[in-house]
């Protein structure tokens, strides 16, 4: 199987989803925009398009952040679940798959960094590939938006400051808000980039402290990542 991976920054690596791909003997290739990095002009060799997080939004113009593209990272994503790859995005890429699909994010009720519990809804409980998610599960957060719903997508799981965690939009097509691949090296560089906001953290209810999130373990969440990750590539291969 080949994984290809679009990457807005360096801080927002893709972490667990990169360690599941390497260790299921996967091939991978990615698309680093900030280094400038062309877009592929198309996906015939990817069984999945994993498109990761930044800062940016949907409504980032090129002007305001010249190597990132919405729009066309938004064609490139209609097109690869036109032709019925595994399209997986993360935060700022679970907002562009809606918004590839016609539905516009929105901003999250609350600013979440850290890591904080999500709950499956009965879409989610009824979701054979999430039966590892138990009652609820403690996830990395590092947000300010969320992504749209188009009428055909379900919530399968939320949390206390955002109503949309985990968003299906198809079969194969997942969108998560929050970041179950973070691990310690990720959440070291996240840190480094986000230092304004964590000096704040006492003005949000759902934001950590630098050395709260240092003190996390992320293993078990990213345990349960590669469970899903398994499952939905042994549903693809049946």
């Amino acid at each position: 199987m080949h994984i290809h991976f679009i990457i807005h920054e360096h801080f927002e690596a893709p972490g667990a989803y990169e360690i599941w791909g390497k260790s299921r003997g996967c091939s991978l290739s990615y698309t680093r925009v900030y280094q400038d990095d062309p877009l592929p002009q198309e996906l015939e060799s990817a069984d999945m398009l994993i498109i990761m997080g930044g800062p940016q939004s949907p409504a980032t113009t090129l002007k305001e952040c010249p190597w990132f593209d919405a729009q066309a990272e938004m064609r490139l994503i209609g097109r690869a679940i036109e032709a019925g790859k595994t399209v997986i995005g993360v935060c700022l890429g679970s907002q562009l798959i809606g918004e590839a699909l016609g539905a516009a994010f929105c901003h999250s009720p609350e600013k979440e960094i850290g890591k904080f519990p999500v709950r499956l809804t009965d879409a989610g409980k009824a979701n054979p590939l999430f039966e590892n998610f138990g009652g609820g599960l403690d996830v990395g957060h590092w947000h300010n938006d969320m992504p749209g719903l188009t009428a055909q997508a379900k919530v399968l799981a939320y949390s206390e400051g955002c109503p949309r965690q985990i968003v299906q939009y198809g079969e194969r097509v997942y969108g998560f808000q929050c970041h179950m691949e973070l691990t310690s090296e990720v959440v070291e560089l996240l840190i480094e980039h986000s230092q304004n906001d964590l000096r704040r953290a006492g003005e949000f209810r759902f934001v950590e402290t630098a050395e709260k999130l240092r003190s996390h373990d992320y293993r078990e969440m990213n345990q349960v990542l590669f469970s899903f990750l398994d499952k939905l590539t042994a549903q693809r291969n049946a």
